[in-house]
């Protein structure tokens, strides 16, 4: 092949056809003519045809019994021989289309004949013998004639029929072309939106972290960890006695272990949030001392059922937080520091940023479940953008072997 031959997509039919048409013009010739031929094997079959019908009718009049039966058989397949043969459409117009939706009327029809002959004649035999042969041998010159017509459909046409379908994979690569540049803009529509998206979510982010760098609120959050570092001393502090606790529930109610409601209330908060229960005690957590006597004398009693080391350790816990003030320094560091948070959460600053924050995190929890399913749906839409682009480059590809293999020449299409 010569040098390439760059060639936008809207001229590759015209330009083939002219450089074709030398050589489709002279198959169309050729097919027409074999289907000719064809056609006129097919009125001589009809002719064959109408003679069986004509013998059957002679013999049905005589009204022989040893006939008259294989006669209406034979009158019956002649007429159904016809039609089927009268029904095939052959076209003026030449192409590959029409060629091949001819060829397969004749094989069906020729297909169907064969069959029909093959079943009825071996039942008139013997009689109608010349009519038989007769259309035997017409059938044997049609079927091979159409043998002839569609090898040089399947052999020689192929070329033809090639060049004529150029314009339909022109506007197959059109339609796919259009379809890719919708995707392409559509890429860029999205790109767009999730970077605006992505400037929203960064946008409150930082509104949010100012909110949060400010004074009382760095403050807060200093002291809510002072806190939590508190709770994990009170829960050491009273680790050895929150089994007694949980069982001391139980003897509550029992003579000799009964609790003022203000101490039960208590008891159940010692169990629940040991932190607040001693930072809200009076000084000298009053409370926890009238429970700690009652579960020392169950202790003594063996009312509690523990195992010896489990008694021996509370026991000691017990008469260092009664004896010894063991929580007395922690309970005023709790007090304090639970005092100092709630002055701070109920100040006018805390209470407009703890809104504006909340408000902050909805948006921004909304921000991300809006950007999660737009990424979710981009992938979607990458992936039939990737297959809008191998579609067009298989269909692309496709075409310029096609033309450059009829012309002759090295083609690219070009499709910008």
């Amino acid at each position: 092949m010569s040098d390439t031959l760059e060639m936008p997509i809207d001229t590759v039919k015209e330009w083939l056809d002219k450089e074709t048409n030398s050589l489709v013009e002279p198959l169309r010739a050729d097919a027409k003519k074999l289907l000719e031929d064809t056609k006129s094997k097919l009125g001589d079959l009809i002719e064959a045809s109408d003679k069986l019908l004509d013998d059957a009718e002679k013999e049905i009049a005589k009204g022989s019994r040893k006939t008259y039966r294989r006669a209406k058989a034979l009158q019956k397949l002649a007429g159904k021989f016809a039609d089927l043969i009268e029904k095939i459409d052959i076209p003026e117009e030449i192409s590959g289309k029409s060629l091949h939706e001819t060829s397969e009327q004749i094989e069906k029809t020729l297909k169907t004949i064969d069959k029909e002959r093959t079943k009825w004649f071996r039942a008139i035999a013997p009689y109608f013998i010349m009519s038989r042969r007769r259309f035997d041998v017409a059938l044997k010159r049609a079927s091979d004639s159409f043998r002839n017509f569609t090898d040089f459909l399947s052999n020689d046409y192929i070329k033809a029929e090639n060049a004529e379908g150029v314009s339909s994979k022109v506007e197959e690569l059109r339609q796919s072309l259009t379809e890719f540049d919708r995707f392409e803009k559509g890429k860029e529509a999205r790109k767009q939106k999730k970077e605006l998206l992505e400037k929203k979510i960064e946008k409150t982010l930082q509104t949010l972290q100012a909110i949060q760098s400010k004074d009382e609120v760095v403050e807060l959050a200093q002291m809510n960890k002072r806190i939590e570092e508190l709770s994990n001393s009170v829960k050491h502090g009273l680790r050895h006695i929150q089994k007694p606790l949980l069982k001391f529930q139980s003897l509550v109610n029992s003579p000799g272990y009964s609790l003022l409601p203000e101490a039960t209330a208590k008891l159940d908060e010692y169990l629940t949030n040991p932190f607040e229960a001693l930072a809200t005690e009076k000084e000298g957590y009053p409370l926890l001392g009238s429970i700690l006597q009652k579960i020392d004398v169950a202790l003594d009693n063996n009312k509690l059922k523990l195992k010896p080391s489990r008694t021996r350790k509370a026991k000691d816990q017990i008469a260092n937080i009664l004896n010894k003030a063991a929580l007395a320094s922690l309970q005023k560091d709790c007090s304090e520091a639970l005092n100092k948070k709630n002055e701070l959460a109920t100040s006018g600053a805390i209470s407009e940023s703890r809104d504006e924050r909340a408000g902050l995190q909805d948006r921004l929890k909304e921000l991300q479940t809006r950007k999660n399913l737009l990424e979710a749906r981009d992938a979607r839409f990458e992936k039939q953008h990737n297959e809008a682009h191998i579609r067009v480059e298989k269909q692309k590809r496709n075409l310029e072997k096609i033309v450059s293999d009829l012309s002759g020449k090295n083609v690219q299409i070009l499709t910008d």
